[in-house]
């Protein structure tokens, strides 16, 4: 097998990243704009005046401590630069590159760029990798796929040059089928979601992990739908997705929790790891600390210290057990450890 190589940098940064076994078990709460509406939301129904100084804390405190258990932190500099500070220091750092949001009054969700950041930037701030998030559609008007295609490509170059990871977040959607909790939707997501990861495997782009949505909607999986619910697909089918999309991409890629209960993450991870999905571990996010916001918001700073030192703790290390027992590392689509060449950069 012809050996892949891979810059110091870039390999020294992925292992950071990832546990003694080599998964990515990492957390993630660099939502911006839904963590302030979730926030607000949560302190009104506590009779609390929100303030923003309230996002900051509950941001440094859910790193502080969760950090502890996972191998990796994804976070936001605007809204989380008290956990960039209180975070763990053995686990690794990914910050967002990307602005929150798009434009909904323009066709296509283009991405947009922080206008004041780099990824030589974020490697001074002391990032082991970027995450930089992608609303796509493969069956788009061209004209808008083509913009996003190029978009994807500097970033590729300026994390090469940047001799930084870069973690591309996918996040389907058909303006065909506004409504993304219907089963509609639930049929059409499969091959939206693999569609883009193949899209984006592509060696032309330079992505080094891709953090992928779970290509069902877990609500229409026969067996776990509610009782009245129509499933979109059997347990047969989803096994066969989750199996098929092995020889389908050809790029390292772990999953985000997207808002589902713990639970359902769990399930998902589980059923994943069973069909053979060859997935190399999780950026999780709202399914290890959403419930905390209304112990924060009912009972303050350390109320919620002891939440996560007992219930998000729990939520990480059930997700942890599962990872170890089903993920992948992420240098097996390498071929091994011994199958990477490092090479030291030299600009």
């Amino acid at each position: 097998m012809t050996k892949k190589q891979m810059s110091r940098g870039k390999f020294d940064r992925l292992q950071k990243l990832s546990n003694d076994n080599g998964i990515i078990a990492a957390l993630a709460i660099d939502q911006r704009g839904s963590m302030k509406r979730i926030m607000r939301a949560a302190a009104e129904k506590a009779g609390k005046t929100y303030s923003l100084d309230m996002v900051y804390e509950f941001k440094e405190l859910v790193a502080q401590e969760l950090t502890k258990y996972a191998s990796g932190l994804l976070i936001d500099e605007e809204l989380g630069f008290k956990g960039m500070k209180s975070m763990d220091k053995s686990a690794g750092l990914i910050l967002s590159y990307e602005k929150t949001g798009y434009d909904a009054d323009e066709e296509g969700r283009f991405p947009e760029l922080l206008p004041n950041e780099s990824m030589q930037r974020l490697v001074d701030k002391g990032a082991d990798a970027a995450k930089v998030l992608i609303y796509y559609n493969p069956d788009d008007k061209p004209e808008i796929n083509d913009v996003k295609h190029a978009f994807v490509e500097r970033l590729g170059y300026e994390a090469l040059a940047a001799d930084l990871p870069l973690f591309v977040e996918l996040v389907s959607y058909t303006d065909a089928i506004p409504d993304q909790k219907s089963r509609e939707y639930a049929i059409a997501k499969p091959e939206l979601v693999l569609n883009g990861m193949k899209e984006f495997s592509k060696a032309k782009y330079n992505i080094d992990v891709i953090k992928a949505e779970i290509p069902v909607n877990w609500d229409f999986v026969e067996g776990y739908a509610k009782d009245g619910v129509d499933p979109a697909y059997s347990q047969d089918e989803v096994a066969k997705i989750f199996d098929g999309m092995n020889s389908e991409i050809d790029r390292p890629f772990i999953y985000l929790s997207a808002g589902v209960p713990a639970e359902t993450f769990r399930d998902e991870l589980i059923f994943a790891g069973k069909s053979g999905n060859q997935y190399n571990g999780i950026l999780g996010g709202r399914a290890t600390w959403l419930n905390g916001v209304e112990v924060y918001a009912q009972g303050g700073r350390e109320a919620l210290i002891e939440w996560l030192d007992t219930v998000g703790k729990q939520n990480v290390e059930e997700l942890n057990a599962i990872l170890n027992r089903y993920a992948k590392p992420w240098y097996s689509w390498y071929g091994g450890l011994d199958n990477i060449d490092v090479y030291d950069q030299k600009l």
